[in-house]
């Protein structure tokens, strides 16, 4: 999938709630159908993340690991 994010949003060296909180701050800041690119270093974000967008409606478009940094796509829901 290639999708170009609107903000691109560096949680590395956070560790859980902060990525997830720092997240929806940033999805809050966009307009629906808007991309956030989040990259999180805590191997907990991505299960986190997984719930998150389950609960909130947002949908998580992909999600990738790269060297311990763990890259999500998420769109804000409309």
């Amino acid at each position: 999938m290639s999708v170009t994010p609107n903000q691109v949003l560096d949680c590395s060296g956070l560790a859980c709630p902060m990525p997830i909180l720092k997240t929806r701050q940033a999805i809050d800041a966009l307009e629906p159908g808007q991309v956030l690119q989040m990259t999180a270093t805590d191997p907990g974000s991505v299960s986190d993340v997984e719930a998150w967008t389950a609960r909130t409606g947002h949908a998580l478009l992909e999600h990738s690991e790269d060297g311990g940094s763990f890259v999500f796509l998420i769109e804000k829901k409309a």
